[in-house]
């Protein structure tokens, strides 16, 4: 049931055309289940090839950005939907990457023999069928269907409004890899029409949809943990900070600094608001901001506007704000014990670093933020799945059941037992 261009809000039984899809989806996920990995691996590289080539994707995103206007898009929304070939070359470059992963299918994550003979294996099995909903960034559909494919999942793409024209050409490349390998074409499904009525529908399909993944504003997110009747991957927020500690060195600081606010700031992992140790805040902060502000709005604690003319104070609200744009909060902090009490009441257990010379205060510091990555001396940025070394991620969890951090392979994945026995039968 694929839609064409003029029929995006002429789908005329919403109802059933979800329904249609999650059937197709269980059955996709039955047969994918079984698949071998070299033929997921194929079918993967095959796409991966496709991808190469498809000029069509460019012209197919133009649309979208020529739209951009229309939906009320930030200067943050509108670089996220931009599709650069540098960003479609790294999302090729995780697909070959999540290609020449394990397999999490079938693997053998602990065996034992029991005392009477048996043998218990848990093994990695698919979760299933995946309903990922998410915003903007057209290359997330390539990364989510490289993972879903790989890890044997049937997914659901419910891409924003605002991407449409440039997922939907994805969607045809991707599926031309599942074709040309002999799998099934809806194992990665695309909904083809804005009506958010749509998710609705999905949400409640909890006999056809085993997990849903949101990926964008906390809006969506909360509006999907609430509805969803299956369970839900999630983050609300990436309130990330990073704590120069009194040890730290300036350089590797400033660096650090300005790579986590300023490289990208409109995605989940960027730096929200620093923090520096009152021991060195009169040598570092001047300095740090003199490169910040050529870039970033300031808003500080009255001690950083004291030493820093060009911030504005902030508000109490700041430091509980994603801004997800060039706009920093910055506080001074007592000691380490200060920086982490704050982390741990505004953060949002996603990101934070610690820049240091100090191992001790590095080992304390990793083991109080409770956060799904702690970084020491290393940008916030890094929390991420291909930087990891997972090939790619299809979000990145707060949440502490089933997964936390970025969820690639693995995270994709649940578990079953299989028990070998000899004609065992259990006496009294």
């Amino acid at each position: 049931m694929t839609a064409d261009a003029s029929s995006f809000d002429t789908i005329p039984d919403l109802s059933t055309y979800c329904l249609d899809m999650g059937r197709r989806a269980r059955a996709a996920s039955r047969l994918l289940a079984t698949a071998s990995g070299k033929r997921k691996n194929d079918a993967l590289l095959m796409a991966a090839a496709n991808l190469r080539d498809a000029r069509e994707v460019f012209a197919a995103n133009e649309k979208d950005l020529a739209a951009a206007g229309e939906f009320g898009l930030s200067a943050a929304q509108i670089d996220r939907l931009r599709l650069t070939p540098q960003r479609l070359h790294d999302a090729i470059r995780g697909i070959h990457e999540v290609a020449a992963l394990p397999d999490p299918v079938g693997q053998v994550r602990s065996s034992s023999i029991r005392p009477n003979g048996l043998e218990v294996h848990k093994v990695g099995v698919p979760l299933g069928v995946l309903l990922f909903i998410y915003e903007s960034r057209p290359n997330v559909t390539i990364d989510a269907a490289a993972l879903s494919v790989k890890s044997g999942n049937a997914i659901i793409l419910r891409g924003g409004h605002e991407a449409m024209h440039t997922n939907r050409a994805l969607h045809r490349v991707l599926m031309s890899g599942l074709r040309q390998c002999d799998l099934p074409e809806d194992a990665v499904q695309l909904v083809e029409t804005p009506d958010r009525a749509a998710v609705g529908h999905l949400l409640k399909m909890n006999d056809l949809i085993d997990v849903v993944i949101p990926r964008g504003g906390e809006e969506l997110i909360r509006r999907v943990a609430e509805e969803a009747r299956m369970p839900v991957l999630k983050h609300y927020k990436g309130i990330c900070h990073v704590f120069v500690e009194k040890s730290a060195d300036f350089d590797r600081a400033e660096r650090i600094v300005l790579n986590a606010k300023c490289q990208r700031p409109g995605v989940c992992n960027a730096m929200e608001c620093l923090l520096v140790e009152q021991a060195i805040a009169a040598a570092f902060l001047p300095r740090v901001a003199a490169a910040l502000r050529r870039r970033a709005e300031l808003r500080g604690c009255p001690e950083t506007c004291r030493l820093v003319s060009e911030a504005i104070p902030a508000q109490p609200e700041d430091f509980d704000t994603e801004f997800l744009d060039l706009v920093l909060s910055i506080k001074i902090v007592a000691d380490l014990d200060d920086a982490v009490a704050h982390i741990n009441r505004h953060g949002s257990g996603h990101t934070d670093a610690i820049v240091t010379n100090d191992w001790s205060a590095a080992r304390r510091f990793t083991a109080a933020v409770d956060s799904a990555a702690v970084m020491v001396n290393a940008s916030t940025r890094f929390h991420d799945g291909q930087e990891l070394g997972l090939g790619a991620e299809i979000g990145i969890s707060t949440d502490k059941f089933h997964a936390r951090g970025p969820c690639g392979l693995l995270e994709l994945t649940s578990y079953k037992y299989i028990v070998y026995g000899e004609g065992h039968v259990r006496g009294e």
